[in-house]
């Protein structure tokens, strides 16, 4: 059994290439945690269901835009005032921790949704993966293999 999917996410996002697919693939529109619960999804074994893909973009899109992407817009704004004000910069890291944090609860609620869907003993595929990239796929292909291939590569 694969670790938690905060453990997982973790080791995933520090292989190479993997952080900047991502911000490839969330700057065509993609949501990062419900990708890295794709993978996740993908490594586990768990069936492909288009209704659970559904269920984890219900989950994870509104979490986005209501509490993850507010912080990350704050603090995007702040970055280059931020560059000649020692407290602004402290607030900003402040503000980095936060969205951190925010990311490592809706991986959480993206665990506590799935940890009962069914796995197989199958090879990993990538119909999570995929499905939950949705458009942001066709618009950053590239980006889009880079974690198809770093996710076949796990052990």
């Amino acid at each position: 059994m694969l670790a938690d999917l905060w453990s997982f996410t973790l080791d995933f996002y520090a292989r190479p290439g993997v952080e900047q697919a991502c911000l490839s693939l969330q700057a065509d529109g993609a949501n990062v945690c419900a990708l890295l619960c794709g993978v996740w999804m993908d490594r586990r074994g768990v069936l492909f269901d288009p209704q659970g893909a559904q269920q984890i973009g219900q989950l994870a899109d509104p979490w986005h835009e209501q509490v993850v992407g507010p912080i990350r817009d704050v603090r995007t704004r702040w970055k280059e005032a931020a560059t000649a004000d020692e407290e602004l910069t402290a607030l900003r890291d402040r503000l980095k921790t936060l969205e951190l944090d925010a990311e490592r609860e809706l991986l959480v609620r993206l665990q506590r949704l799935t940890r009962d869907w069914p796995e197989r003993e199958a090879p990993p595929s990538s119909e999570w993966l995929e499905a939950l990239a949705g458009a942001a796929a066709k618009a950053s292909p590239d980006a889009l293999q880079v974690l198809l291939r770093a996710g076949t590569e796990i052990a």
